[in-house]
């Protein structure tokens, strides 16, 4: 049998070796790992994959996504890029404007009123512009809230007020998405026939088109710059339409990444047509004498048909047939 005093040398020389090992230096090169480090960095993570992602058993798979980095470069374009791309249109449109009035004024009617007038517009006409144009102001101004209201309305009127008007706007904006829609198609239809571009585009923007100096090129109908403003509703409203509709109806047809296209696109497209809109809405007011009658009461004077629209009036008075070679008082009718 094993004595006592045996077992405890044993014991005792087992434990010596044990703490010869433990207290051995580390070999040459080896790695010294510290507990309390990351394993692996998020930064790391971002530069190998595109988004991170794990499974899950629920029936929504995308709430697997438990980070998706582009997600941080579409918050600093919607916080800043978008800011800055909105303020220089916006604002350099007002500032081109103003320049312009102050140093060219009203573009007056040059001849004068002859007292006669022409049908324009016809009163259909009439009902899709403003239905469209109305709408597309609630919209814009509603839209403008999401990117502008909270750094220049919240701190004028409060949390509570800029809570309770974003949501109203919200509202407007979305459900008068639809009627702009129809508006921006109607359009396009009824005026298609006349916003070709041709020879004499060419030859009245050649021309300064009448708001440079005081020539009156000839057109037709629809002169150069109203077919550019036509291009731009269909266009731009297309656009604008479309991508809202994928906003509005998320993950219907595609994904995060998809949406996040969708609002830039949206985005861009929305504040490059506020801006045309500011030039189209000047020159149809205080920027040309005559020129808002035709979408208010749809008749036009005669010598304003003459100066701006020379072409097409002659159509007409052919049309009308001849009165001392001009139409019959409010009584010619428009295309």
């Amino acid at each position: 049998m094993v004595s006592f005093a045996k077992l405890v040398r044993a014991a005792v020389g087992a434990g010596a070796l044990f703490l010869l090992i433990v207290a051995a230096p580390a070999p040459v090169g080896a790695q010294q790992v510290n507990p309390t480090a990351s394993s692996v960095k998020e930064q790391q993570l971002l530069q190998e994959l595109n988004r991170i992602q794990g499974r899950v058993s629920i029936p929504d798979q995308r709430s697997g996504v438990l980070e998706q980095p582009q997600g941080r470069e579409w918050r600093e374009f919607h916080n800043v890029t978008l800011r800055w791309i909105g303020g220089i249109a916006i604002i350099g449109m007002l500032a081109v404007i103003l320049i312009f009035y102050l140093t060219r004024g009203m573009v007056r009617l040059e001849s004068g009123r002859s007292g006669r007038t022409i049908v324009r517009f016809n009163i259909y006409e009439r009902f899709v512009h403003w239905m469209t144009a109305t709408c597309f102001i609630i919209l814009a101004i509603s839209g403008l809230n999401i990117t502008f209201g909270r750094p220049l309305l919240l701190p004028l009127i409060g949390f509570e007020a800029f809570s309770e008007w974003s949501q109203w706007a919200k509202y407007a904006h979305n459900y008068l998405s639809f009627p702009f829609t129809i508006g921006v198609v109607l359009i396009f239809l009824m005026w298609i026939g006349g916003n070709i571009p041709n020879k004499v585009d060419v030859a009245w923007m050649k021309r300064g088109g009448g708001i440079v100096g005081h020539d009156h090129p000839p057109a037709y109908r629809f002169n150069a710059g109203q077919k550019a403003i036509y291009w731009i509703v269909v266009i731009g409203g297309g656009l604008v339409a479309a991508s809202g509709y994928v906003l509005m109806f998320p993950f219907y047809t595609t994904g995060i990444e998809g949406m996040q296209l969708a609002q830039i696109v949206h985005s861009i497209v929305a504040v490059l047509f506020v801006a045309a809109m500011i030039a189209h809405i000047y020159i149809g007011t205080i920027g040309m004498e005559g020129a808002f009658e035709a979408m208010g009461s749809g008749d036009v004077d005669v010598n304003w048909a003459r100066e701006h629209h020379r072409l097409w009036l002659d159509e007409q008075t052919a049309r009308t047939g001849p009165n001392d070679g001009q139409p019959q008082p409010a009584t010619a009718a428009a295309e």
